[in-house]
């Protein structure tokens, strides 16, 4: 009973306790004043923001450069504070201008992307442009955009765009010494070459990097005629906006099965909507090395138009997007007698790893950063020489070419072109064998099977691929056990055989088709055990390769069937090495008919455009590769008895 009466008081308490409180909540109205400076009825984003940049160490500028036609072209510019007397770095860029200053911060060196880092030093006042109709910039987009003439009617073209640019600059930026330099890799390496057609009088130096020069014989678009199609991509990417595009949906993560499935590469494009596309159709009607592809290879129009600029065409041993465009410029210049200021760079690298790290290339390792030093000790002297006249400690030689077995800069003042090289064959032999000597005859075929084209890469092979920057230095030992892959191989050397120059493939062939392609990889096979890296022994590593279509074998332009069962000569060049065969290793020349999903696949049946082959056109083909006496099967190799490199 006590304790009974005890709860009920307590339970008493609560009720008023609660009853209190609740006298005392708010009613709805508060007792709180609103004033004015609360309410606010419009947007919260003001109509023009300014970034306080008192402790910024460079003035960014966001212009609209106006060309001789009146189109303005958007353009960004750094300015290191308190500048005076300074040169200026130009990029030209279908890749978004502002995107090169990703980073919102206050020291010039950490704002721009990694590519200018050494050039963000507060020594130079940077400047990127988009160019017509690409991002900021006003004008219609065209790729590539032809020099004014037959394919380009217009009063403009990048080589104008280029000359009206650095003029502004000259007039506009007051902190400048009014001297210009230009570069830019792969599509950027173009605008670089272009200017240099006929560059504006500030412009005193140039360096275009891994430039795109000939989209047909061998940079983006194709390998003399074989079809890049992975690049597909880049149209959707770069002509289906004004900023960036979308790549081309897949149904599969294996392009391999993506391609395969889609039959021909014309195909694949109009299921994807490319029939809207002005680019695509203007390229796919044009598959020969006709007029739309003669007129606007630079290295051709670049001896007709020489500049005295100082250039240096730089470009990567295994530069898997434009390995062709440099080297071809230079030589075409140089031929047409204007080495004395267009110099040869060919550095260890991958497509643009000029702007980026270059401590290894796949498994192929480096004792520094072969990109950094050579960014910090040539290239930035050589550009300061020619734009603030400071010294050079040495002067930039004819070439300098990375000797990748001896891990250094050769530099070489007589760097041959091509044409004026002397050459060894290398012949293939009886019994998969390679050598020196002439073979006395003999053959060896395998079957060619559209619907099983040999993979550039082991597969599984997705667009977003990680090995693409590095496939040209991936292992052959994967494609080796197929049997549509020969390979022939040397006893093991026993003396270093030194390459300098571009080896030539001189194949004998005959085929049941009427049509097919041919792929001639040189390859060094390291020793079966390598104690210094476990990793490299028995390695296939490729140092020259490049596909051809052999309905050009005659005329690039006006393309042929192949007769069926009939020996024919397939000669093409391949890609230049600077390169040293050690003892202990063997040389191996493989030979195979695709390099597939990279290249599209040839239907080993002449069609007049094998971009829209039928199904039907696609067939096998007994492909029988001759030692003699119809024809002794080589690659011609630049020995030479000793380097005349310096170091």
């Amino acid at each position: 009973m006590k304790t009974a009466a005890f709860s009920s008081v307590l339970v008493t308490l609560a009720c008023l306790v609660s009853a209190s409180a609740f006298a005392m909540a708010p009613t709805g109205q508060s007792s709180a004043k609103v004033t004015p400076d609360m309410i606010q009825t419009g947007s919260d984003i003001p109509a023009h923001w300014t970034q306080p940049e008192g402790n910024f160490d460079y003035v960014k500028r966001d212009v609209m450069i106006p060309m001789r036609d009146g189109v303005k072209l958007h353009t960004v510019i750094l300015i290191p504070k308190g500048a005076h007397d300074l040169p200026m770095l130009l990029e030209r860029t279908p890749y978004n201008a502002s995107g090169f200053v990703p980073n919102n911060s206050p020291h010039m060196a950490d704002a721009v992307w990694s590519g200018d880092k050494d050039w963000a030093d507060g020594s130079y006042i940077l400047v990127w442009q988009d160019v017509r109709g690409k991002y900021g910039s006003e004008g219609k987009y065209i790729m590539t955009r032809p020099p004014m003439g037959p394919l380009n009617p217009t009063k403009t073209d990048d080589t104008t765009d280029a000359w009206d640019t650095i003029d502004w600059l000259v007039k506009n930026i007051t902190q400048s010494n009014g001297k210009v330099g230009m570069i830019g890799s792969s599509y950027d390496g173009w605008t670089v070459a272009m200017a240099l057609l006929h560059p504006n009088p500030a412009l005193k130096v140039a360096a275009p990097e891994s430039p795109m020069i000939d989209g047909w014989m061998g940079d983006d678009w194709y390998h003399y005629g074989a079809l890049r199609q992975v690049n597909l991509d880049y149209f959707t990417g770069q002509t289906t906006r004004k900023g960036k595009g979308e790549s081309v949906p897949r149904d599969n993560y294996d392009d391999y099965t993506n391609f395969l499935e889609a039959g021909s590469a014309g195909d694949y494009a109009d299921a994807h909507g490319f029939k809207q596309l002005p680019w695509w159709n203007r390229f796919a009607a044009h598959p020969a090395y006709d007029a739309f592809w003669q007129l606007q290879a630079l290295d051709k129009l670049l001896p007709e138009h020489p500049s005295s600029v100082p250039t240096m065409w730089l470009q990567g041993l295994w530069d898997q997007e434009d390995i062709y465009g440099a080297i071809h410029a230079w030589e075409a210049l140089t031929k047409a007698g204007h080495g004395a200021n267009n110099h040869l760079v060919i550095g260890p690298w991958w497509h643009s790893q000029i702007n980026r790290q270059g401590w290894h290339l796949g498994p192929l390792k480096w004792p520094g950063d072969t990109a950094a030093e050579f960014r910090q000790q040539v290239m930035i002297p050589w550009f300061n020489h020619y734009l603030r006249g400071t010294p050079m400690a040495k002067p930039l030689p004819q070439a300098m070419i990375y000797n990748a077995v001896e891990k250094r800069w050769d530099r070489f003042s007589n760097w041959k072109v091509a044409s004026a090289q002397q050459l060894t064959p290398i012949y293939l032999q009886a019994d998969m064998g390679l050598g020196f000597q002439q073979p006395a005859g003999g053959g060896d075929s395998y079957v060619s099977d559209p619907a099983k084209p040999v993979p550039y890469l082991p597969r599984p092979i997705p667009q977003k691929n990680d090995n693409w920057r590095t496939w040209l230095v991936h292992d052959q030992r994967f494609v080796a056990d197929r049997p549509d892959v020969l390979s022939y191989t040397t006893p093991v050397l026993t003396k270093t055989v030194t390459l300098q120059g571009a080896p030539i493939a001189d194949i004998f062939a005959k085929t049941t088709g009427t049509d097919g392609d041919f792929v001639v990889k040189l390859i060094d096979v390291y020793p079966g055990t390598d104690p210094s890296d476990p990793t490299m022994g028995g390695y296939e590593l490729p140092i020259s390769l490049d596909i051809f279509r052999g309905r050009y074998r005659k005329s690039f332009a006006d393309p042929s069937p192949i007769l069926a069962n009939v020996v024919q000569e397939y000669k093409f060049r391949l890609p230049s090495v600077n390169y040293e065969f050690k003892p202990g290793h063997r040389i191996m020349v493989q030979i195979q008919s695709s390099l597939f999903p990279l290249y599209d696949r040839n239907p080993q049946t002449y069609v007049p455009n094998i971009l829209f082959a039928k199904p039907a056109d696609y067939k096998k083909a007994t492909v029988t590769i001759e030692h003699g006496p119809d024809g002794h099967s080589a690659v011609l190799l630049p020995v030479v008895a000793h380097s005349t490199a310096s170091h």
